[in-house]
């Protein structure tokens, strides 16, 4: 578990450097896969409050891409995933998205990576970067485990 928060967490330390260069962009798209163990997750994000559009619609691709996709396991995930919106924003206007996903084992939650396996265009990865990064503020919390108890049955 630890393991892999503290890889979410450098990858949203990643996607949050402002991009000085080509070469930032390049670390930040390299493959970093991003799994998650356990019955349920809940994945946490902040969203800067201006660009939570933008990050609606980079979900709404992940779930086209994931929907299109002849993986049986991209049908798994997009079944046991989804988001939800905090109804009011924190103090600081950033709002908060909490992924709430009954993990597929081995599969890849990383936003970027799925969108890249289907976006094969240099420039359509950059902006879908950009797009990415001006929208997320950062990696707040991953919780992953067991049920212990279903109080609907």
């Amino acid at each position: 578990m630890m393991r892999r928060l503290s890889g979410v967490l450098l990858a949203g330390a990643i996607l949050v450097l402002p991009a000085f260069s080509q070469s930032a962009y390049a670390q930040a798209a390299a493959p970093q896969k991003f799994t998650m163990d356990g019955e349920l997750s809940l994945w946490s994000v902040a969203i800067n409050g201006d660009k939570t559009a933008d990050y609606e619609k980079i979900l709404a691709r992940v779930k086209d891409v994931l929907g299109k996709s002849p993986a049986p396991e991209a049908k798994q995930q997009l079944a046991g995933w989804k988001v939800m919106k905090m109804a009011k924003p924190m103090a600081d206007g950033k709002v908060i998205y909490t992924h709430i996903i009954t993990p597929v084992p081995g599969a890849d939650y990383n936003i970027l990576q799925i969108l890249y396996a289907t976006i094969t265009d240099p420039t359509e990865q950059k902006t879908i970067y950009d797009q990415y990064r001006g929208a997320f503020s950062g990696n707040l919390s991953l919780a992953a485990g067991s049920i212990v108890l279903d109080m609907s049955k």
